[in-house]
């Protein structure tokens, strides 16, 4: 518990064996009462592994279902369990679980609803070593983005993030995409509904296990994220209605088809 509300971590894995039990260890569970496993139907042992090392809560996707596909997974389970906070946290060791506390108590205080870890903030991209392509393209991005969300958030691509549970119950993710713009779609959808956003600064790394995706896939990513913000304009212009913008009233919490509790 964290300021009497209960924080949930959830981890949207896949192939995540190498390092699932770094980032475990280091998460502080003076404050963090339940760890979500996702599992999107892993070829190594992940499964084997977040069992080992004692998480109670774990989902198996018998078919990949997409980083999109996993996050709602992971989502559902939290807002199940009673979830006043969730972080979704990478397990492949990228971001620190160390900012866990700095990220939770911004929400269980009331000052933000929803917190961002940013790599972009202080340099900490670079000095992680992301690569020089992958940081202009984060640059020209985010930069497009700010313009026609009409925000300055440093980065829309982190995969670092703190929700309260009224914004999960508010926003319409289940109908966003199940690939990897789900991110983007997620936080245009937050803004659209007023929520504000915190950022902190986030170091990162890059390391042969870290996930990525490839050339290729950026292309198609950077695409999806403008087109994602244009959608967003043109909605706020009263030119476009989609599905998107359209709020809960009430979130239906079950278990999607591709996934089974292990």
């Amino acid at each position: 518990m964290i300021q009497g509300k209960k924080l949930v971590i959830v981890l949207p894995a896949y192939n995540a064996a190498q390092t699932l039990r770094r980032t475990f260890d280091e998460i502080p569970f003076e404050i963090v009462d339940e760890v979500v496993l996702v599992d999107d139907a892993s070829r190594d042992q992940t499964i084997d592994i977040a069992r080992e090392i004692g998480i109670r809560h774990i989902i198996r996707h018998e078919k990949n279902t997409g980083y999109g596909g996993n996050q709602k997974s992971c989502y559902h389970k939290a807002l199940e369990l009673g979830a006043d906070i969730t972080i979704m946290l990478h397990p492949d060791y990228q971001y620190t679980p160390l900012l866990i506390h700095s990220m939770a108590y911004l929400i269980a205080n009331d000052v933000y609803p929803v917190v961002l870890g940013s790599r972009i903030l202080g340099n900490g991209a670079r000095k992680g070593g992301m690569p020089l392509y992958k940081y202009i393209f984060n640059r020209f991005l985010t930069f497009s983005q700010n313009i026609l969300i009409g925000q300055k958030l440093s980065e829309y691509h982190t995969g670092y993030r703190a929700f309260s549970r009224e914004v999960l119950e508010t926003i319409n993710y289940e109908v966003n995409s199940d690939d990897f713009v789900f991110d983007n779609q997620m936080l245009s959808q937050i803004v659209y509904a007023n929520f504000d956003i915190a950022e902190i600064t986030c170091p990162t790394k890059y390391f042969p296990e870290a996930s990525s995706i490839n050339f290729s896939r950026s292309m198609k990513y950077g695409l999806g994220c403008l087109s994602v913000s244009f959608k967003h304009r043109f909605n706020k212009w009263g030119l476009l209605r989609s599905e998107l913008y359209k709020q809960k009233k009430e979130l239906v919490v079950q278990p999607t088809e591709m996934a089974e509790t292990v």
